[in-house]
C-alpha cells in the first residue's frame, strides 16, 4: 500500500484549511478544520486512486517524505 504525504495550510483566500497531496496531481480538499480537511483528502485519494486504476492510468509511488534528523 501506498502511503502518501499530506500537507495541510490555511488558506487566507479560501477562508478555510486545505489538505493538499503532492503526489497526486490536483488532489487535495478544504475543511473548517485541519481535522475535516485530512478526512476530506482521505476521500478524495480514494476517488483519486480509484478512477486513474479504472482508467488504466499508473499509481504514482509515494515520494514526498519527512526529513529525519540523524541521530546524535
Amino acid at each position: 500500500m501506498n502511503r502518501y504525504a499530506i500537507i495541510v495550510f490555511w488558506s487566507k483566500e479560501d477562508g478555510a484549511w486545505v489538505a493538499d497531496v503532492p503526489d497526486l496531481k490536483s488532489c487535495s480538499a478544504f475543511g473548517a478544520t485541519p481535522e475535516e480537511a485530512v478526512a476530506e483528502v482521505r476521500v478524495a485519494m480514494d476517488a483519486w486512486l480509484a478512477a486513474a486504476r479504472d482508467a488504466g492510468h499508473p499509481i504514482p509511488k509515494a515520494r514526498y517524505q519527512p526529513q529525519r534528523e540523524a541521530a546524535e
